[in-house]
């Protein structure tokens, strides 16, 4: 064989070694760590401990009695259990860290984990005030991170339905949206005392309802008007259970001005049922995001008639349906976040900036103008 041949032959084998290192790299599982269990949307991520597309490789939490609750239920040694967050990523390197403790300690996880290449994902909303939140940006983009933020109505497959037939023109040009979320409040819903001992804490949480539920719409509102943000923000806040929630509010109300409409937002603790609803009022029709699965679109006909269409649908795709699946694929590359995805930073900065100014504008009884 002569050396050309031979260099040739092992250039190809390089080759050959090197995709499939990377798609073995591609298909392992993503290496997870956790920050904080007080936060009860933990379970969604500890009951797939099982799953072969991630995998838990470490967890930060100083309430020990916490960590031990969680092992025995969910089989997991205690020995992956860590002190600090520095000690974990360093013995165990995880891609991404998820944040499942109080709001007010989002900063300080990215701040650890940005200058280490670390990923982040926090639960709603990215931060307790907007000055947290530029901080946690301006670590992001520095040290190149991907830092997303995780909510429940993202893998709503009708929000998403309702996002495709808004931007067909199904109802006509965008006039009005109302998005209503919450629940009967913390304590009536009996969550854990570890989660609603934070919950109810305005320095730990940003505040209550209006932040806890205001997050959402205003994420969906960012991600519906393609990241234009309203030009003024109007808010009233009211404290409806004050034996419950003694330090913040639990009701409030939030109307939002854009140059060719308006929103309004719904976020409180004293629904007597839970809810996460959207409707979307364009020139010619309404849509009905009612919940996870039920959608209805009615087009106008005359003064106050109608026809209706009403869909009831299934799961989104791999990796839409899922945030961990969802995750796995962000963090891999394996796709590209669009702008102002639900998902995104960008988007979560907008979030933000509507709930300081809404938080300011109920605090002083004024309308405040977004520059």
């Amino acid at each position: 064989m002569t050396l050309s041949k031979m260099i040739k032959n092992a250039g190809m084998l390089c080759y050959m070694l090197l995709f499939c290192f990377h798609g073995y790299a591609q298909d392992s599982p993503l290496k997870i760590g956790i920050a904080g269990l007080s936060h009860s949307h933990v379970h969604g991520l500890l009951s797939g401990m099982e799953r072969k597309d991630i995998e838990i490789v470490g967890i930060v939490e100083t309430d020990k009695a916490l960590a031990k609750r969680y092992s025995e239920h969910y089989g997991y040694p205690m020995t992956l259990v860590y002190d600090t967050l520095e000690q974990m990523i360093l013995e165990v390197k995880p891609e991404v860290v998820t944040a499942f403790g109080s709001i007010f300690d989002h900063k300080q996880i990215v701040e650890v984990c940005a200058p280490k290449g670390v990923h982040v994902m926090v639960e709603k909303p990215l931060a307790v005030s907007l000055k947290h939140a530029e901080s946690m940006e301006k670590l992001a983009k520095k040290h190149q991170i991907k830092l997303l933020t995780n909510y429940e109505t993202t893998w709503y497959p009708t929000n998403h339905k309702a996002y495709q037939l808004l931007k067909e023109n199904t109802i006509g040009e965008l006039r009005k949206v109302i998005v209503r979320d919450g629940h009967k409040g913390p304590k009536k819903i009996g969550v854990n005392k570890e989660f609603l001992n934070w919950l109810t804490d305005p320095t730990l949480n940003g505040g209550g309802a209006i932040t806890d539920f205001g997050c959402y719409g205003a994420n969906l509102l960012t991600w519906l008007m393609d990241g234009a943000k309203p030009n003024t923000v109007t808010a009233i806040t009211q404290q409806l259970q004050a034996e419950n929630n003694p330090k913040v509010d639990d009701e409030a109300i939030i109307l939002l001005t854009y140059d060719h409409g308006n929103a309004i937002i719904q976020p409180s603790w004293n629904w007597p049922i839970g809810r996460k609803d959207m409707e979307i009022y364009g020139v010619e029709g309404v849509i009905y995001a009612d919940n996870k699965y039920d959608l209805r679109v009615r087009y106008s006909k005359g003064y106050d008639g109608f026809e209706q269409e009403s869909h009831r649908l299934e799961d989104r795709p791999k990796p839409y349906h899922d945030p961990f699946s969802f995750l796995k694929a962000v963090i891999r590359d394996d796709m590209q976040l669009p702008p102002y995805d639900l998902s995104s930073l960008e988007n979560n900065m907008i979030v933000m900036e509507i709930l300081d100014a809404a938080i300011k504008s109920a605090s002083s009884n004024k309308t405040v103008v977004i520059k």
